[in-house]
């Protein structure tokens, strides 16, 4: 199963994001969506698991704050902001969020923690990133991807 991992969209999906959506059997995206017609554009591409960000606002009613889900035997956890995780992190596998903009793929506590940064509009000089990844067997592999910077890439 290949997963895209994302956050941070604030209202821009580029054509270079969209390319590595096409080959994704499932989207988790942590966050700041910024509107309707992104999370309608990327349900497009594959089954979408979504959490609120602090920028998703009134249209972003019906997105849970946090969500569990289970994909070929790994238990993700998402939440936006992981300054809001739960204490109790018992029988998951992944801790997806965003927030940052800033990429992370660590491994603490036997949870491995991912980051995917920010793949919308480039804010405060941090690399344009995204995650594609991939279970196996209830293994999963992580591979960061950055998209190259270009100047007057804008929100839609």
């Amino acid at each position: 199963m290949k997963l895209a991992i994302l956050s941070d969209t604030h209202g821009l999906l580029r054509p270079e994001v969209t390319e590595h959506l096409k080959t994704a059997d499932v989207i988790l995206h942590a966050g700041d969506i910024n509107k309707q017609s992104i999370v309608d554009e990327l349900r497009q591409y594959a089954p979408l698991h979504i959490v609120c960000g602090n920028n998703d606002r009134e249209w972003a009613q019906n997105i849970p704050h946090d969500l569990t889900v289970t994909l070929d035997g790994v238990t993700f956890y998402m939440v936006h902001n992981r300054k809001e995780l739960p204490a109790d992190l018992s029988g998951v596998d992944v801790v997806v969020f965003g927030h940052s903009h800033k990429y992370l793929q660590a491994e603490m506590d036997g949870i491995l923690w991912l980051n995917p940064g920010s793949c919308g509009p480039r804010r405060f000089h941090q690399e344009i990133t995204l995650m594609m990844a991939e279970i196996t067997g209830g293994t999963l592999r992580v591979e960061k991807i950055t998209i190259p910077h270009r100047e007057k890439q804008t929100a839609q």
